[in-house]
Order: structure tokens, then sequence, then C-alpha cells
């Protein structure tokens, strides 16, 4: 009817244990296998009121004593046995354990400074106790209850979540663990919830502030939305903005100088005229005051009629006198025409003649070598259609000559025993991350093998005469704040050295780009030669006086720049959207075969960029190690989330896994700063003896509350098959193999020197560079290409760089297709492979 329950002995006081049964002859506990002496028992009898049969109840008090002088693994126990003339029933056992909580949290809830609406994790793991303890949290010393407030969320692992915090989040957060024998407090974490300050929007321009002439205007914004708060940042930028602007100065109309007077006239007046255009009203200027006519008596007051006879017949004379002259002079026109129609006629038709020669043309001699033009037509008697046909096939012929000229005189300089200049620069570097060779004015390209860095140096930057050792290294850059290092660090150099046009710099990046709205804003760093790091622009919002064009793509960026030194890409989650990073999951194990019963896995978190794989792979080359699967791919987010990896059923008849805790992690920082050396975390094995080979299984890595990967292995150990696609010999150290002058470009010279002659220029209709830009996708911000003398010859430089893995000129011709230039497309069909 009543079974004991299981105890705890608080302090030093014992526990009563009861048991009831019906009916029932003889009733007594059994603890831990042993009867209970009869006269511990307190036994008393009663009858039930609606059966009549006797009821027994039974009572035993445990003390401290006796639970802990027992000895064992099992906990104490005790059971009820009751007998009767139907037979024998025992109860459960009931479990007396001694109660405790020890004082020490196993982990306390740490303070932090979150931003706002930002998700907040408090980690709190109380005492060890008997019975666990329950754990409540506190705010401001007020319990929290997430039934009250949905904003919190109390995990299983009693976990404090604050799904958005607000303002009214800032207090001091209390971990309280309690049971039947005490309560603990944990040490007060202080969470402060700050408001970046952001920009408002910019006033309207003020009115220019000088009336004539050249002066400024300008427009302010203010930090307040929203106003920065409990130490949020502020507003990164000038509050102002300043532009020159100018203002037309009225200009006052003014007179000419008065003509001539008029004859006189019947009545005896003539009269003069003046105009008001020295200078004429400009910009609301006043206009000319007084009379642009005057006229006065011509006969100083005598004005006699008999005198109109003679001044008839003075009339008639004159006007008989211009037509005698007026037709001399045209007799005198038309027999001048008449000897130049003839002699144009003679010019023409030996110019047809000359023209038309066949003869050779050999030009001045440069550097030893000679380009020889002949041309040899074979009809020469028409002039229209024909003679347009022969001298575009002359010139063309030129130019394929000319191009060929400059591939010969490149192989010919190491041969051809003549002055240089070089310019060197001696460097200390890790040979695998750095290349170096020695370039003209014909330009070249400089790659790091298997990184994915590589520096494009066009026709012409160099000057002509002149050659300099340059180099690419690639280091680390450090992070700072909330920024994150996207790309490896690369220093080309040297940089001192002076550059006539733009080289383009290649760099792969880790950030994820493919979502439909803008969630990083990528920003490229500088080092100056003090050390520091600077901003040199920011994605997007490029002005004139940006120093370089940086052309985003996928998985690399390419920077167009004019002077060498030290670059790197960072970038930061651009609001609401957190952003993410790609990253590869690398798993490695020891070379086979393994001659000790310890086993070690090691997992890699790493950029997803050839460089990153390729420092991993040099790494664990020299600790013997060996991929055993292709990198995973990860997502990870910018969120205060770590990197969990847990290992999951390994055979435990012969294997045992070392690690204690259920999971590692790495933290998030660590990670999401991008730099970091190669991270990575170790799962340590045992297994029961040498014979034991076979291995199965599986690692899962995953960022808490985000993305993950599963590996799923299964290997043998003394000779590991290795199934990743990615070995090492792809990775091995091999020579660099740069390409120098026109073998570097895939576009010939010939070519690119009627594209930029044909769209350099503007156009009314827009058909010109700026259109160029726009089909290539390099339209960004078109006026760091106005700025250059050859907007065009920039464009193709990049297009260069952005297609050296698959440059083929079937993606230039089709842009130049639609753009019209069916010109332009006669010469790439003639002197190219399109």
């Amino acid at each position: 009817m009543l079974e004991p329950e299981d105890a705890f002995i608080v302090k030093n006081r014992p526990v009563q244990l009861r048991c009831r049964a019906s009916p029932a002859t003889q009733i007594y506990f059994k603890c831990n296998g042993e009867w209970v002496n009869q006269n511990d028992h307190v036994t008393r009898e009663s009858l039930d009121q609606i059966t009549g049969l006797v009821v027994r109840e039974v009572d035993i008090s445990v003390s401290r004593t006796q639970v802990e002088e027992l000895f064992g693994l099992e906990d104490y126990w005790c059971q009820c046995v009751a007998w009767s003339s139907a037979g024998t029933t025992k109860s459960n056992r009931a479990y007396v354990r001694i109660a405790y909580l020890k004082k020490n949290f196993e982990q306390e809830p740490l303070g932090r400074e979150v931003r706002l609406e930002q998700e907040v994790l408090l980690q709190c793991r109380p005492p060890e106790g008997m019975p666990t303890a329950e754990v409540d949290w506190l705010k401001n010393e007020d319990v929290i209850d997430p039934s009250q407030d949905s904003n919190f969320l109390i995990t299983i692992d009693h976990d404090l979540i604050i799904k958005q915090a607000r303002l009214s989040d800032t207090a001091n957060y209390t971990c309280v663990a309690r049971n039947v024998v005490a309560k603990r407090r944990s040490s007060t974490a202080t969470l402060i919830v700050y408001v970046s300050g952001g920009w408002s929007s910019w006033t309207e321009w003020s009115e220019c502030n000088a009336q004539c002439g050249r002066g400024w205007q300008r427009r302010t914004r203010s930090c307040t939305n929203p106003t920065p708060l409990n130490g949020g940042a502020f507003c990164e930028g000038p509050p102002f903005q300043r532009v020159t602007c100018t203002t037309l100065c009225p200009v006052d109309g003014g007179w000419t100088e008065w003509a001539k007077w008029s004859a006189c006239g019947t009545e005896c007046t003539h009269w003069r005229s003046r105009e008001c255009q020295a200078p004429p009203p400009k910009n609301g200027g006043k206009h000319c005051s007084g009379s642009m006519m005057e006229s006065k008596n011509c006969t100083e007051g005598l004005c006699a009629r008999s005198m109109g006879i003679a001044v008839y017949a003075g009339l008639v004379g004159a006007l008989l006198l211009c037509v005698i002259l007026v037709l001399c002079v045209g007799v005198l026109a038309y027999r001048r025409r008449c000897r130049h129609l003839h002699g144009d006629i003679t010019d023409s038709s030996s110019a047809l003649t000359a023209a038309f020669h066949p003869g050779n043309y050999k030009p001045p001699r440069q550097g030893g070598f000679t380009s020889t033009l002949i041309h040899t037509p074979s009809h020469t008697h028409t002039l229209n259609a024909r003679s347009h046909t022969h001298t575009m096939s002359l010139f063309y012929l030129c130019v394929h000559f000319h191009s060929d000229g400059e591939i010969f005189s490149l192989k010919s300089v190491g041969t051809v025993g003549r002055e240089r200049e070089y310019h060197s620069h001696t460097l200390s570097r890790e040979p695998s991350l750095s290349t170096s060779a020695t370039l003209g004015s014909l330009g070249g390209r400089l790659t790091i093998p298997n990184t994915g860095v590589s520096l494009l140096v066009p026709p012409g930057t160099i000057p002509q005469g002149k050659f300099y050792e340059m180099y690419l290294i690639i280091s680390k850059l450090p992070s700072e704040g909330s920024q994150t290092v996207l790309s490896p660090v690369v220093s080309c150099g040297p940089s001192s050295m002076l550059l006539n046009r733009p080289v383009v710099l290649t760099l792969p990046h880790c950030a994820q780009l493919d979502t439909p709205t803008p969630d990083w804003t990528l920003t490229l760093k500088s080092q100056t030669h003090q050390g520091a790091w600077e901003e040199v622009l920011t994605v997007g919002d490029e002005t004139l006086s940006s120093p370089c064009y940086l052309q985003l793509e996928e998985e690399c960026c390419h920077i167009l720049m004019e002077h060498l030194g030290t670059y790197g890409l960072v970038g930061q989650s651009c609001p609401p959207q957190p952003a993410c990073k790609r990253l590869q999951l690398a798993l490695f194990a020891p070379r086979a075969p393994c001659l000790s019963l310890d086993y070690s896995l090691r997992i890699y978190c790493i950029h997803d960029t050839p460089h990153a794989l390729k420092e991993v792979l040099d790494l664990e080359r020299s600790l013997g190690g060996v991929l055993l699967e292709d990198p995973k791919p990860l997502l990870f987010k910018d969120s205060y989330h770590n990197l969990r990896l847990s290992i999951h059923d390994i055979p435990h008849t012969h294997w045992r896994s070392k690690l204690l805790a259920k999971y590692q992690e790495i933290p998030f920082y660590h990670i999401w700063s991008g730099s970091q050396r190669p991270l990575h975390c170790t799962f340590s094995l045992e297994r029961g003896s040498l014979a034991v080979s076979q291995l199965t299984c599986k690692i899962c890595v995953r960022q808490v509350e985000g993305e993950g990967q599963i590996f799923q292995l299964h290997t043998d150990i003394q000779e590991v098959v290795v199934t990743a696609k990615i070995g090492f010999h792809i990775f091995m150290p091999k020579k660099t193999m740069h390409k120098m002058g026109s073998y570097a470009f895939r576009l010939p010279e010939s070519i690119r020197q009627k594209i930029c002659a044909s769209l350099d220029a503007p156009s009314a209709r827009g058909c010109d560079w700026r259109l160029l830009a726009r089909s290539l996708g390099f339209d960004r911000y078109l006026n760091y290409f106005a700025t250059k003398p050859s907007p065009t010859g920039v464009l193709l430089d990049l297009w260069e760089a952005c297609h050296q893995g698959d440059a083929d000129l079937v993606s230039l011709a089709t842009a130049l297709e639609e753009m019209g230039k069916s010109e332009v497309l006669v010469v790439m069909t003639t002197d190219g492979d399109c």
C-alpha cells in the first residue's frame, strides 16, 4: 500500500523510511541485502475501515554513519518485505544518499558588451551536487521567467540566451544553483548593450558662398541615426563635406566704336551706328545706356534742291564703274580656277601611280633587329574600292611584323651584351611563399604557384631601357576590432619604382558574396613604411582621390594600382544581415604504417583559398601526416557562436577515446579574425592492441546554431588509402614559370592598339570605352578609368588579369560586336586567334 521512497541525508539528520502492507502477518526492512534488526523497526497495526483487514505499517531510521560505512560502488538502499498467508511481496528499492552541493561553479557567466539586437549567450555550469542542483537566473536580483518574457530562453544546459539584446537588458546577471542542502550564487556578469552611432542623411548643399567667381558650398550630417549609447562607437567619417563651386560673374554691356558716317541723303543728313557688343551683356549684366544711331546735317545748314541733278548724275556714273570692275574680277577668277583644276588632275594621276607601285620598305634598325615590309598588289588600275583594299592590307602587314619584332627583341635581351639599368631589392623570404623576376618595358606576369596570387605588369609600365627585379611575398595581416582578414597579405615591389601605367595585383579571398543583399563592407588596406596599416579604399565608396581600383569576383579580387607596396583585403558585416566566410575543413592522419597504440586525427579549419590549403599541406608534410579526404566547405557566420567538433560511433570494443569531454570547440574570434596560424583540433585515440587496424568513426564539425559537415571515416591505419583527390604532389615546391613579354598576354599588341584607337575618343552616342567597361562588368567606378591617358588600355589590362586562366578572345569579341565595332572585329579576325 505504501512503498519507501528515495531520501537524502541533509547534514547529520537521519531519514525515515516507511512501508505499509495489507493483509500482512509480518513486515520487515532489508538494507543492502541484510535484514534490519527487529529492534530498529517501529511497527503499527490498524484495521482497514472498508475491508476490515489488518494493515501493518513499519518505519526505520537511516543515519549518515550507516550510509558512510557502506563499502562498495553501489549506493545505500533499503527494501520492504511483507508476509501473509497468500505469500510474500517486496517493495521497490529506496536509495538513501548523502546530500551535498559543492561551492565552486564549473563555469560562471562572463560579462560582455554586445551591440543592440545581437543574440547573447551567458553560460552557467552549476557546482556538482546530490541531488542535481536546480538553476535560476537573476537579472538585477529579480528572477528571470522566460514564460513572462519571451526574449529570454534558458537551455537544458542552464545557459541563458537573450534572443535580441535590448537597451533594457543592460543589467547584472547572476546564476543561482540550489538543492535540498545548500544554495550557491555565481559571480555577477555585467551585460552592457551598446548602440553604435549612425549618420543621418546629408543635408542639401548650401548656396555657393561667392557671388562672383570661385567659392565653396557645404553639406552636413549628424551622428544621430542612432545616437551612440553605452560606449558604442561614434560614427566614422567627417560630419561635413565641402566642394568648390563657381558663380558666373555679371558682365555689363559696352558700346563698340561708332561706324563711319553714311553718305549725305536727300534730306541733307547722314547717320552712323554702334552696337552693344564690346562686350555684350552676360549673366544678368546691365545693357548699354544711350542710343544706337546718331544723325546730323551734312551740309552745315545749307541744303539746296538744285544740287539734286548733279548728285543723281554722280551716282549713275559710279554704278557703271562698279559693274565694269566686277566683270573684270570675274574673268580673272575663272581663268585661275581652270589652271588649278588642271594641276589637281595631274597630281592625282601621279599619286595613283606611286601609291600602288610594288616595292620594299625597311624601317630603321633598332636594337639589332630589322623588320621588312613587302607588298605586291596584283591590280593597280582602279582608284576607288581597290585602292582602299590595298592600303589596308599594307597597314595590317606592317602591324603584324611589328608584333613579331617585339617577341624577337624580348628573346634577344639576354644574349645581346648591352648595358642595363637594374633596380634590385634584397629579399628575405620563404621560397614557397614568394617569387621574383626581372622585367623590362615589355612587361610580364609574376605568379606564386598554388596560391592564387599574381602580378600583371602591362607593356610600357617600365620605362624603355630599364629593368627591375620585381617580387611578390605573402605574409599575415593583423585584424582590428570587428574586421576579419579575407585574403593573404602580399608585398609587391620594389616600392620605390616609378610606373608609367597601373599594374594589376590578383588576390584570392574567402568572403561569401552570392547573397541577394550586400552583407559585407570590404576595405583594401596598405602598410606604410613605418609599419602601420591604413585604409586605401572601401569598395563602393571610391572617390577621385582613391589611388586604386578594386575589381571584385566571387573567389578573388584584382587591384589596379600605380604604387607598389603591401596590400590585403579585410571586411566586416554590413547590418542587418551577418556576413559569412568560406572555410575549408581538412582531415589528416599519421602516415601508415602506425606502430603505436596511440592514433590521432587532426582537423584543420582554414580559409577557402589556395594559399591557406597550401600552407596546411606543407605543414602536414613536415609532420608526416596524410590528407584522408578532400577538404569540405563550411560557411562560417559572423556571430558569437564557436566551432564545435565531436567524434562519434567509435568501435569501443577495439578503440578508446582519450578525450574526456563530449566535444571540442574553437573560439569564434580565433576563426573570425583570420589572422591566426592554421587552427586545428586533435582527436587522440588508443587501440586495444597492435593487431587492430580497422578504424571506423564519424566526425561532426559545425558552428553552434549554424551549418556543419560530417566526415565518414573508414580506414586501415596500417595502409592508409588516400581518397583525397588533392595530393601533396600538387603542392610540392616547383620551379616558378613566369611569363615575360608578349607571352604573358592573350591580346596581341596590334589588336590592343586598334581597340584603344577606336574606343579612347569620347563618342556622342556613348559607344566608346565606357560601353566596353559596362559590357565587361568593370563599370562600378568609371571615374578611375576616365583619369587615365588611355582608359581602354587600362580596361584591357584588367581583362587580361581577370581571364588569365581562360583568356580567349571570344568574350572580348562578343562585347565589341554588341557595341557595333565591326572594324575592330575585322582586325581581331585578321591578326588574332578569334
